[in-house]
């Protein structure tokens, strides 16, 4: 069998991205032996980035389609995406940077549709960048469900054969208790059952953490348990769905952790964020599931406290590529029983 083609965007040209894209490229021969990666970004802001992590910056090579890689070990295939970034500081809130992280994703999911690649991997980029460049969204996430057309879909943390599904990520609090409605918990617990199929587990039980103390202590520390969470998981398990909840947070992912669960969906952000990288660091990935095509992220940001001093860790991004070439393979079937979850 051929092997799958990934996409890397560069992410954010002030940030780790290239750094950590030259170290994964270059100092791990062995990924080649599973996937093809491609760059897409800029050729400039790579041999930059070569550079800070102690290569040759010739090591870089503008390409101009996918089909043109050669796969080589020791070599940065990258396709050019726009102006050069070579100008951009290293560390700085740069509306240049901010515009081609998003011309990256844009041009990525371009060539997702066309077929001409098979996954992406995206390495961080800076929100604040992207909106001093004028895209206004909350993250890649949102930004690649835009150009899917996606409506239903969860950011989900993975390290192992652990998954944390996400009702709400990046919004306040706020507005994340505004958006957990009974509709939104059942769309996710039916994303989390149709991943669970493709995965060939469809009998994996599922559970929903509360989203208040206590899981609500029986409406004493708030009705969202009983009113929107427990009639969510109360038809999901009519639908056939091994789901359970909503359980306390604090019981859930301890109990995770240990090995109870593998599927869990967490309410907002910080609380599968939090507990996530406490525990798993750089052996955590963010996948996307409810889009046509494999994404798989670092769990991680920019770091442009350290960007340009040769110190950032590549530990994650490489992970974040072996996940998505394994993926790859078989997310046909996570999508289209994705796509049947949503329509039926």
């Amino acid at each position: 069998m051929s092997l799958p083609l990934l996409g890397v965007t560069l992410g954010d040209a002030a940030g780790i991205g290239p750094e950590i894209i030259a170290k994964m490229l270059l100092k791990h021969p062995e990924l080649r032996e599973i996937c093809v990666p491609i760059v897409i970004g800029d050729e400039e802001a790579l041999r930059n980035g070569a550079a800070i992590g102690g290569f040759d910056p010739d090591a870089v090579r503008a390409i101009e389609d996918p089909s043109e890689a050669a796969n080589e070990p020791g070599v940065i295939e990258v396709i050019q995406t726009g102006p050069p970034l070579g100008h951009v500081p290293p560390g700085s809130i740069h509306i240049d940077a901010g515009d081609g992280a998003y011309r990256f994703v844009v041009a990525a999911c371009a060539l997702a549709k066309a077929g001409k690649i098979d996954g992406i991997v995206t390495p961080p980029l800076n929100k604040a960048a992207l909106h001093l460049a004028g895209h206004h969204y909350p993250g890649h996430t949102e930004l690649l469900a835009e150009q899917f057309g996606i409506k239903n879909y969860s950011l989900v943390l993975s390290a192992g054969d652990l998954y944390v599904f996400h009702l709400t990520t990046h919004v306040s609090m706020r507005r994340a208790i505004d958006l957990i409605t009974p509709a939104r918990a059942a769309a996710v617990i039916d994303l989390a059952s149709a991943f669970c199929r493709a995965l060939g587990k469809p009998d994996e039980p599922i559970v929903l953490a509360g989203l208040n103390p206590h899981a609500g202590e029986n409406r004493l520390f708030g009705d969202e348990e009983a009113d929107v969470l427990a009639p969510a998981v109360a038809a999901a398990r009519k639908r056939g769905i091994d789901a359970h909840g909503p359980l306390p947070g604090d019981a859930v992912i301890p109990a995770a952790v240990r090995g109870k669960w593998k599927m869990i969906v967490v309410c907002y952000h910080d609380q599968g964020h939090a507990p996530f990288k406490a525990v798993y660091g750089d052996d955590g990935v963010n996948i996307t599931v409810g889009l046509p095509i494999v994404r798989v992220s670092v769990d991680h940001g920019t770091a442009f406290d350290i960007a340009g001093r040769g110190i950032a860790r590549e530990a994650s991004l490489v992970l974040a590529t072996q996940r998505a070439a394994a993926l790859s393979k078989g997310w046909g079937a996570v999508w289209e029983t994705a796509r049947a979850g949503m329509m039926s």
